[in-house]
């Protein structure tokens, strides 16, 4: 696995420091991961959808997955998502037993928190960010979903909350082909977190993306 830090000037994390990460890591200009994949002369299928929320049905999720891939040429695609193994990170371990080359993209924050990556990457960049995506409160997405959104050529979302409904909406504003398949998250971790926030109202498993990229996109 390669991997690289991609610096920002906006959304920087004020507190960020080198010294905290667990790794050494070459420093690079965040559009350099543009560069990147135009150097490689290949498209992107960028996977988005739960992380650490989980899903209540993974191996539907890896289904899904895995009849995305059918039909593509691994010598013509790379698979990107998130970075980490948890969530919809379990399906770059299908697009590696398929053949594909993986990249992953997250924020500077899984480096500080010692967010495990997945085993099955190939590439991965830490963009330099406050937030883990998202919208900044300007409105503007976050440096690390803007890489995301911007280095996708087509985009599978499978359920997802705020970050992934974000970034999929821009996605689609920018007249990406984005594709939604709806997915439950884990209903047990979905409690557990209601109960912490101490939020004793209906549970929509459905995820936060699901009412708007429902409506718009199917």
């Amino acid at each position: 696995m390669q991997s690289w830090l991609a610096k920002t000037s906006i959304g920087r994390p004020d507190s960020f420091a080198p010294e905290r990460n667990p790794h050494t890591l070459p420093e690079i200009e965040a559009q350099t991961i543009r560069q990147f994949i135009r150097n490689s002369g290949m498209q992107v299928l960028t996977l988005a959808g739960y992380s650490g929320a989980g899903y209540q049905y993974p191996e539907q999720m890896l289904e899904v997955v895995s009849r995305a891939l059918e039909d593509r040429d691994p010598a013509q695609w790379l698979i990107c998502s998130g970075a980490t193994s948890c969530g919809i990170g379990a399906a770059y371990e299908v697009a590696k037993q398929a053949g594909f080359t993986t990249l992953g993209i997250v924020s500077s924050k899984a480096l500080e928190e010692r967010v495990e990556v997945s085993p099955y990457l190939d590439y991965v960049f830490f963009v330099e960010d406050s937030k883990w995506g998202g919208r900044l409160d300007d409105g503007t997405l976050s440096p690390t979903s803007r890489e995301f959104v911007e280095t996708g050529d087509e985009f599978l979302v499978i359920g997802g909350n705020g970050i992934a409904r974000d970034e999929i909406l821009a996605a689609h504003l920018a007249g990406k082909p984005v594709t939604y398949i709806q997915a439950d998250m884990n209903h047990e971790r979905a409690v557990a977190r209601a109960g912490q926030c101490n939020n004793r109202g209906a549970i929509d498993f459905h995820g936060l993306a699901h009412a708007e990229l429902s409506n718009l996109l199917n």
